[in-house]
């Protein structure tokens, strides 16, 4: 038995922008990393495991207006949208509601007794429902995976340790774009904020509950 055990109970899984632009993208190349990566099958064993557990399941995913009236264009060193192009504004977003591109993937598809959290920025916390609906449950524990890890998990993680949450960050669930990245803060932040584990150890944790 671990010295701190998961308590399936007060825990919440917790998948970040798990939609299809980012882990079905349209570029061949980029798919082809996303499905060597293998993120996709972990995070599904994941699931499967919570579900098994009795982990209630929640999902953050972005939810923009197609004309972007919803969207703050802020000027920045580098975007996504041209990461070499110098000091820009932001253009705006990957995809918008009602799009396919938006939607949870198929894998990972939730059901009706989940938490579908819609949001707006990259917090799961900042003016959405989420932090409600984990009170109101009991949660005191997070599950995070999904990302990009320095954008969304990072940006949520600082805002459930600011609201006393504990939290567990599955490393090699969790994902960047860029080299090094993921690494960093699982090895050098997040160690301060919670546990890191990799999916098999929260996996065999959960089912050892049994």
């Amino acid at each position: 038995m671990a010295d701190f055990p998961i308590e399936p109970a007060k825990t919440a899984m917790l998948f970040f922008d798990t939609l299809n632009v980012y882990l079905h993208p349209e570029k061949p190349e980029t798919r082809a990393a996303v499905d060597a990566s293998g993120i996709v099958g972990r995070m599904q064993q994941l699931l499967e495991t919570c579900r098994a557990a009795g982990v209630t399941i929640f999902y953050a995913q972005a939810d923009h207006r197609p004309d972007k009236r919803d969207f703050a264009s802020l000027i920045v060193d580098r975007s996504n949208q041209d990461p070499n192009g110098g000091t820009q504004k932001t253009v705006g977003t990957a995809s918008h509601a009602g799009e396919w591109k938006a939607e949870v993937i198929d894998e990972l598809k939730p059901r009706p007794e989940d938490y579908v959290i819609k949001k707006h920025r990259w917090s799961t916390f900042h003016e959405t429902h989420f932090n409600l609906s984990l009170v109101t449950a009991g949660i005191d524990t997070i599950i995070l995976a999904g990302g990009s890890t320095e954008v969304g998990i990072a940006s949520t993680a600082y805002s459930a340790r600011d609201r006393d949450f504990n939290q567990i960050f599955v490393r090699d669930a969790c994902s960047s774009g860029k080299p090094g990245v993921n690494e960093f803060f699982m090895d050098s932040v997040f160690p301060g904020f919670g546990r890191v584990r990799t999916t098999e150890q929260v996996v065999q944790e959960l089912r050892g509950l049994k």
